[in-house]
C-alpha cells in the first residue's frame, strides 16, 4: 500500500512537471520587459560600451513590478518607488564592497529589511527578489569609489527608461477592471507583524550565510549562491520549496547546456544582445506557466547579462562548471532555509522571544 502511494506521488509529480499552467497574463508584459532590457543593450552597443549597456539593462527589470490592474497614478507611483529601491539596493552593495565580510554583514541586514518591507506591504511576485539580487551583484563587484556615481547613474537611466515605457504602455493599454487602491490590502491581517519579522530575519540570515560561504570558498562571483538560495526560499510552502529545488537544479543543468551552446555559437556583442532580448521574452512567457522550463532559459540569460563583460565568458567549459556548482550550492541552502521559514515551531518560539524582549524594553 505504501509502495502504491509512492508510485502515485511520483506519477503526479511527473505529470505536473510536463504540464503547463494556465495564465491570464497579457502578452504585453513580455514585450515590455524585452524592450526595457534590450534598448539599453542596443544603445550601449551603438556607443561601443556594452558593459554600461548591460548595467542599465539590469535595472530595466524594474518593469516586472508594474501593477497591470491598478490606475495609472498608482501604477506609476509603484514604478517610481521600485526604481528608487533598485538604486538604493545597488548603492548599498557597491559602497560596502570594500571588504567581503563587512559587505556580507551589510547584505544580510539589508536583505532582512527589504524582505520585511515587502511582506509588510504584501508586495506581489517578484516581491523582494530583484532588490536583493541587485544588492548581491553589486556587493560582489570590485570596490572603486570613484566609479560608484557613474554606476548608480546607469542604474537610474535604466529605471527611467522602464518608467517611461510603463507610462506609454499605461496610456496605450487601458484595462477595464481597475482595482480600487483601497482594495489592495484585502489580506493584511493574514500574518502578525511578529511572524513577518521572524520570516524576514530567517531569510536575511540565510542570505548572509550563503554569501559568506561564497567568500569563504573563494568563488570568483559569490553572488550566484544567495541569488539561487533566495529563488528557492520564495516557495509558498515546504512542498513547493523542494519542488523548486528539483526544478531549479534540473532546469539549471539543461539551461547551462543551452548556455554552452550559445557561447559556442555567438561571439559578437550584437549577437549576445539579441540573444539576451529573445531569452527575456521567452522567460516572461514561461515563468507563470512552468518554473522548471523557465529556468532553462533564465540560466543562460542571467549568465549572459551578468558575465558578458567577464573574460571568463571566453572559456565556456570553465564558466558552465563554475555556475552549476554555485547554483546547486545556493539551491540546497535555500531548501534548508525554506524549511526554517515554514517550520511553525521555530516561528512560534521566535515570535514569543521577540514579544518578551519588547516587554522588557518597554519596562513591563
Amino acid at each position: 500500500m505504501q509502495e502504491l502511494s509512492i508510485k502515485q506521488i511520483l506519477s503526479q509529480e511527473i505529470k505536473a512537471f510536463f504540464k503547463l499552467k494556465k495564465s491570464d497574463r497579457l502578452w504585453h508584459i513580455p514585450v515590455l520587459a524585452s524592450l526595457c532590457i534590450g534598448i539599453p543593450l542596443l544603445i550601449g552597443l551603438a556607443f561601443d560600451n556594452v558593459k554600461s549597456g548591460l548595467l542599465a539593462s539590469l535595472s530595466g527589470l524594474v518593469i516586472l513590478y508594474i501593477p497591470t490592474a491598478n490606475s495609472i497614478v498608482s501604477r506609476m507611483a509603484t514604478m517610481l518607488i521600485c526604481s528608487f529601491g533598485f538604486m538604493v539596493s545597488y548603492a548599498i552593495g557597491l559602497i560596502f564592497s570594500f571588504n567581503p565580510f563587512v559587505s556580507t554583514i551589510v547584505f544580510g541586514i539589508f536583505s532582512t529589511m527589504v524582505y520585511w518591507i515587502n511582506l509588510y506591504f504584501k508586495t506581489k511576485p517578484p516581491a523582494s527578489f530583484f532588490f536583493i539580487m541587485i544588492a548581491s551583484l553589486a556587493s560582489g563587484m570590485p570596490h572603486d569609489l570613484s566609479s560608484i556615481p557613474q554606476k548608480i547613474g546607469l542604474i537610474a537611466m535604466g529605471t527611467m527608461l522602464a518608467c517611461t515605457l510603463a507610462l506609454i504602455y499605461s496610456f496605450l493599454v487601458k484595462r477595464k477592471n481597475h482595482k480600487k487602491d483601497a482594495a489592495i490590502i484585502s489580506d493584511l491581517l493574514v500574518k502578525s507583524k511578529y511572524a513577518d519579522l521572524v520570516e524576514a530575519m530567517i531569510v536575511g540570515s540565510f542570505m548572509f550565510t550563503s554569501m559568506l560561504i561564497g567568500h569563504v570558498l573563494k568563488f570568483q562571483n559569490p553572488y550566484w549562491i544567495p541569488i539561487s538560495c533566495l529563488a528557492v526560499m520564495q516557495g509558498v510552502n515546504l512542498y513547493h520549496i523542494w519542488q523548486r529545488v528539483i526544478h531549479r537544479i534540473l532546469g539549471t543543468f539543461l539551461g547551462l547546456g543551452l548556455c554552452w551552446l550559445f557561447l559556442s555559437i555567438i561571439h559578437t556583442p550584437f549577437s549576445i544582445c539579441i540573444t539576451i532580448i529573445a531569452l527575456q521574452f521567452i522567460i516572461e512567457i514561461l515563468i507563470v506557466r512552468h518554473y522548471a522550463l523557465a529556468v532553462i532559459f533564465i540560466t543562460p540569460m542571467t549568465i549572459l547579462l551578468a558575465e558578458a563583460a567577464n573574460p571568463l565568458i571566453q572559456n565556456p567549459d570553465l564558466l558552465i562548471a563554475t555556475r552549476f556548482l554555485d547554483i546547486s550550492i545556493g539551491s540546497l541552502i535555500g531548501a534548508i532555509g525554506g524549511w526554517f521559514v515554514h517550520n511553525e515551531k521555530i516561528r512560534f518560539y521566535t515570535t514569543m522571544k521577540i514579544r518578551k524582549a519588547k516587554l522588557v524594553v518597554m519596562g513591563k
